[in-house]
Parts: structure tokens; sequence; C-alpha cells
């Protein structure tokens, strides 16, 4: 792939100089991406909310009977168009080497992912700054050990800062700008280089972390309660729940990943990229329950957003090296966040380029101001909006629920029918063929059915499910 294209299907000038120096640098940016509060935060919980083991069994197998096909597609799409997602799906409907013919309305799946992504990265910062919060809360002493003057109580800390609009506001918009500072010096200077210090950094304290947590007494119900698939504790919605969180996790459905696509070198092959980074965020799940759930079990806490956060402090503060664990693992989880942010940015700035024709650094800023009005909301929530609230959820949590499991879900349902509907066979083969091989000859075979039929079968059962037990629920079922 050359490293710049000149005009685009339309005629304009659409200079397309990103790309990954090397194939090493996209997985490090893809695994980075899946590193973020997608696994650390947001799967302990969401586990516990639906069951344990049996919700992490469905959810691996949503991620490989759907989800990697979805992000292969998805890859596919941007490799194959070199645009983000909004001019991807536009240049689908309209290029003849790449759409079965002229389908007018298909490329609305961009516009779709493009708002769900605006939506995650909007509450994802407030989430983030929390995380910021509790980081200088460990790194000026504040968090001493339980029971002494210094120690400070990790339930009132916490709902003090949600109570705090004003604060969660700051600490969202501070987030905003250090991913956009990032994502202002493009691929190769800023994210693929982030990328490339940033992951083994987390990797190494991630495995002190976990190796701590074991080691807390509560290993065997941890294991119990994360592995064992007792199908009885799922509820009617667990099944739309995997499926958004696979969705979350991966990046996909928000268009990230058919921007990365689009900075792929030509010789990359799709399936295998794909594969291999969607095992490595399944692993990095399973080491975020390893990590959270001997912890959360001991000490009883409640599901919900705050899981992680009531948790975590309360055995970093009994540990010798308590201090020095705890910034590790703030910096860690910050650093997870952070690459996350980075490439929803990255995906709404490039969208942004190739569709209003604007250089980085306007895009860049544009896109940080629109994020930082949509913050203001879930900030907002546990202080001026703490009055809102729908069957027992804040604002945060509606917000959380809406983006991830119905409106990534509809984004990927939409790329499905696209995809299905435009995309010429012939262009899709020739991603999944390698050297002729008749394995990966057969692996388009099984693709193609699982956009065709599984995907778009699961996700409706999902939408299926979750409305019979809202029905059952209503009506006293």
């Amino acid at each position: 792939m050359s490293g710049q294209e000149s005009t685009s299907t339309f005629g304009r000038p659409l200079l397309r100089q990103n790309v990954w120096a090397t194939r090493f640098g996209f997985y490090l940016a893809a695994i980075s991406s899946a590193l973020g509060l997608g696994n650390l935060w947001r799967f302990p919980f969401v586990t516990t909310e639906n069951g344990g083991g049996a919700f992490v069994f469905l959810y691996f197998g949503v991620a490989i009977a759907i989800g990697l096909p979805i992000l292969i597609g998805e890859l596919m799409i941007g490799k194959l168009t070199r645009r983000g997602a909004v001019a991807a799906f536009r240049r689908l409907e309209s290029d003849e080497d790449l759409s079965e013919g002229h389908r007018p309305g298909t490329f609305r799946a961009g516009p779709l992912a493009a708002f769900g992504c605006l939506l995650i990265v909007s509450y994802y910062a407030v989430v983030s700054g929390w995380v910021l919060h509790f980081l200088m809360q460990f790194a000026f002493g504040n968090f001493g050990p339980l029971g002494q003057a210094s120690g400070h109580d990790v339930d009132l800390t916490l709902r003090l800062l949600q109570e705090n609009g004003g604060m969660q506001f700051g600490l969202a918009s501070v987030h905003i700008v250090i991913a956009l500072v990032v994502v202002a010096r493009g691929v190769q200077g800023g994210i693929e280089r982030w990328a490339s210090w940033m992951t083994p950094i987390f990797v190494l304290l991630m495995a002190v972390l976990v190796m701590k947590s074991l080691s807390s007494g509560q290993t065997v119900e941890a294991l119990r309660f994360q592995f064992y698939p007792d199908f009885s504790r799922l509820n009617w919605n667990a099944l739309q729940q995997a499926i958004g969180h696979v969705f979350f996790t991966l990046s996909i459905g928000l268009g990230t990943m058919v921007t990365f696509g689009s900075y792929l070198k030509s010789e990359t092959h799709i399936p295998s990229a794909g594969f291999r980074v969607t095992v490595l965020d399944l692993v990095i799940s399973a080491v975020a329950g390893l990590l959270v759930f001997p912890v959360s079990l001991g000490l009883s806490a409640s599901g919900g957003p705050e899981l992680l956060f009531r948790s975590l402090p309360r055995l970093l503060q009994d540990l010798q090296s308590g201090w020095f664990v705890g910034v590790s693992f703030f910096v860690c989880l910050y650093l997870g966040a952070l690459a996350a942010s980075i490439g929803l940015f990255e995906s709404l700035v490039a969208n942004i380029i190739e569709v209003f024709r604007l250089d980085r650094d306007r895009a860049v800023w544009l896109t940080g101001l629109v994020a930082v009005a949509f913050a203001a909301v879930p900030a907002l929530s546990g202080s001026s909006l703490s009055h809102v609230s729908v069957a027992g959820r804040s604002v945060l949590e509606i917000w959380d629920s809406l983006a991830v499991n119905w409106l990534l879900p509809m984004s990927g349902l939409a790329f499905c029918l696209a995809v299905t509907r435009q995309l010429k066979a012939s262009a899709a083969t020739a991603e999944f063929q390698s050297d002729d091989s008749p394995i990966t000859q057969s692996l388009y075979a099984h693709w193609r059915f699982a956009i065709v039929w599984i995907g778009p079968i699961v996700i409706g059962l999902g939408f299926l499910l979750t409305l019979i037990g809202w029905l059952l629920k209503s009506f006293g079922g």
C-alpha cells in the first residue's frame, strides 16, 4: 500500500498519508485498544451482574461466533476502501470494483458507528477521570493502611467524587485533552509510538497485580465464580449484554477497526490479524477477572460500574507495599483507558477529515470540543442529574446500557447487512486467500455464513430475549 492517496472516489482530494509502520505496530495498537476499561473495568461488573461463569462462557462464544467475523469484516472494509467508517461505506456503495451494485442507504452503517463512537468516548472519559482521581489519591498517600488516620474510606472517596459534577467534568476534560494530543501526532508519530512502549508496561504491571490478587485467599471461589458455568443464573438480557460487551472490547461497531484497517499495508492477511486480536482480547478479559474477582468476592462488593473502584483499593490498602502497587495499578489502568480512548478518537478524527475535508489539527480539536460537550451529561450523573434514574439506574449506567447494549449491536447488524448487500464476493475472497491455500479459501465460506446468517440471527435473538424479559418483569411474570 502506498502511504498516500491523491484522490477520492468522489473526485475530491483525500490524502491517506497515515499508515502503520509495521504489522507489529498495528497489533500493538489494536491490542492496546482492547486493554482499556472495557476489560479491566466493565468486564468484571457485567460478569457479576449476569451470573459469573455462565456469562463468561456466553461472552467467549459470542466473541468467536460473531465478534471475530465482524472484526475481520471491518478491517477488510477499511483496507479495501482506505477510508474511515462513514466514507468507507459511501465508497462501498458506489465503487464498481468493490460493490455488487448500487444500493442506496447501506452507507448509513458508517454514521451509526460514528455516533456510537462519540457516545462511548464521552462517558468513557468520565470513568477515565475516576481512574485519574484514584491515581492521585494513591500518589499523594491518601489511601494509607486501613485503620490508620491516613487511610481514607474508599466508598466515601468514590461517593464524594460522583457527587462533585464539576470535578468529574474537569477530570474527563483533562483525559480528552491528553488523548487528543497523541491523536494529533498521527498514526506513526502518535498512536503506534504510544502503543509500542505502553503495551509492554501494561502487561508487566498486570502480571504483578494478578499475582498479588490471587494471593488474597479467595482464589478458589473466584475461579469457580469466573469459570464454572451455572446457566440457571443467566437472565433474559444476558445474551444482549454479551453481544454489546464483545463489540465494546473489540472496538467493533464503532468504526475504529475500519479506520485501523485503512492504515494496513496491502500484504496484511486480514483473517489472521483479526483472529490474533480476538484471542488476545479474550485472554485479557480472563486475566482481568483474575485480578478483580478474588478481591471483590472476598469483600462482598456489590456489582455495578463502581465494582472495581470499591474493591481493588481495599486490597491495596492492606498490602505492605500498598502505595507502590496502588500507584502502579492505577497507572496501568489509566494507560489502558487512554489507549482505548486514542483508538476511539482516531476513528472520529479520520471520519471528520474525510467527510468535511479538514486538516488533522482542526479535526482533532473539533472532535475534542464535541466530546467534552457530550461528556458533561454523564459527568453530572451523580450531582445535578442524580434525580434522573430508570429502574434504579443512574444516567451514567443508562448511557452505558444504551450505547453498548443497544447502539453497538444495531451498528453491528447494519454492518452485516451492508456487507451482505454490497461487498463484491471477489473482493472479499481475495482478502482471505493466502498463497492459494485451500484452508484460507474455505475460511471465506465460514466468514460469509457468519456475516449473512449467524450475526444477524444472534443479534436479533439478543434483542428479542431482552424484550421478553422486560415484558415478563413489567407484567409480573
